[in-house]
């Protein structure tokens, strides 16, 4: 049921007439539970569950349920926890009506603590416990942050609107084996893995939970050490499902999100997944960007889009030329090395990590035509041959 009003009724959030509708409708179709995709505050949801006389849910109470659910590791629960406390603790008063109690024994002097006041201290020190231990995941996350930086390593987040298809587009580019179900938030907890570009370059794609409209903020509080994933990566792709019929608003709801956890910045893809949904003559990626993207500032319009679909792999190898041809960490150059026969180390290193052009042995050592990006050429400087190196320019496929 829907109700445009001037204002909302601060006792309610509906007017008396539309609230007795609800009730009708309920009482028509035996619900158990109403739940209200506007938030609540608790005098409106104590009145509500009143007048309408079965459990009343909130937008927020409902996606703190969901992530619940879903959450598997330690992280997760922690975050979700402190989520679903911050949202309670204001909503203590009214939960009961005999609250008040009496001290007992000798030299009791008045009223003792109230049920409520108890609740409440005890809320606060949970909340404040369990600050510190996602404190220390943070502090965790930002160790483990530092150790891949000190290797030529960058990461590529996957981003998008919950359901968008990003664990299914995961799965293809990296067989991890991560939970895609069609189900709002599937994938709560992030999942890093690495995955090699055409170039040879090395990255590290990780996935994470998906966004939603009217994110609650006690959520992105909750879980900025784990969006700090993606606020902290060298490149964002940003996964619509482009055979929803909502998608330019779910973009707009991202690039919100993204703003707010300090990622407006970072360098986009816009990964235009599903296509197989898609009328055969509307695969073009460019119009489709333009569509979509046609109401958006400049700097939004010119994000680049590529066509894909995680389900049946159409369209990842353009995907992966265009991530390498966007990614600006370790530049590929072309050069040559002579490394000599009896170093086997660094020349499997060159064939892991380079794209070898050309090989010509001789007796005493090998000289290889590669393409290479700059972190092996630093750890092989010393076999460089001089006045050999130049810059690639990596072939995207349009």
């Amino acid at each position: 049921m829907f109700q445009v009003r001037p204002d909302r009724n601060p006792a309610t959030l509906f007017g008396q007439g539309k609230v007795r509708e609800i009730r009708d409708l309920a009482d028509a179709s035996r619900a158990d539970v109403v739940i209200v995709d506007n938030d609540l505050t608790a005098t409106q949801q104590r009145n509500l569950e009143g007048a309408l006389d079965r459990k009343v849910i909130d937008r927020t109470q409902l996606i703190l349920d969901i992530f619940a659910r879903r959450a598997r590791t330690a992280e997760g629960r922690l975050q979700v926890e402190l989520a679903q406390l911050k949202y309670l603790l204001p909503r203590l008063a009214g939960q009961g009506t005999s609250l008040s109690r009496l001290g007992g024994g000798i030299g009791t002097r008045g009223p003792g603590e109230t049920k409520l006041e108890t609740d409440r201290r005890r809320i606060a020190n949970r909340i404040r416990k369990l600050e510190r231990d996602i404190e220390r995941v943070r502090r965790g996350r930002e160790l483990h942050r530092r150790k891949r930086d000190s290797v030529p390593v960058p990461t590529v987040s996957l981003a998008g609107y919950t359901n968008a298809g990003k664990s299914t587009l995961f799965n293809r580019l990296t067989a991890a084996g991560v939970l895609a179900d069609a189900r709002m938030f599937a994938t709560l907890d992030p999942t890093v893995r690495s995955l090699t570009l055409p170039s040879r370059r090395t990255i590290l794609l990780s996935d994470t939970v998906g966004f939603v409209r009217n994110l609650p903020t006690t959520l992105i509080e909750a879980f900025r050490a784990t969006l700090e994933e993606v606020a902290d990566a060298e490149l964002i792709l940003h996964v619509v499902d482009v055979s929803s019929d909502q998608a330019s608003a779910h973009i707009v709801e991202v690039l919100r999100v993204l703003r707010e956890i300090g990622a407006a910045a970072t360098p986009q893809i816009l990964v235009l997944n599903k296509s197989d949904r898609l009328p055969p003559g509307d695969a073009d990626p460019a119009l489709l960007s333009a569509r979509l993207l046609g109401d958006f500032p400049k700097d939004e319009r010119t994000i680049p889009a590529v066509l894909a679909s995680g389900l049946t792999g159409q369209g990842l190898a353009d995907l992966l030329g265009v991530i390498d041809h966007a990614l600006p960490f370790d530049p590929v150059e072309r050069v040559r090395f002579r490394i000599p026969i009896r170093d086997g180390a660094s020349i499997a290193h060159i064939h892991q990590y380079g794209k070898v052009r050309s090989a010509d042995y001789d007796g005493t050592a090998c000289e290889i035509e590669v393409d290479a990006p700059e972190s092996l050429c630093r750890r092989l400087r010393n076999y460089l041959v001089p006045g050999s190196m130049k810059p690639v320019e990596i072939s995207v496929k349009k």
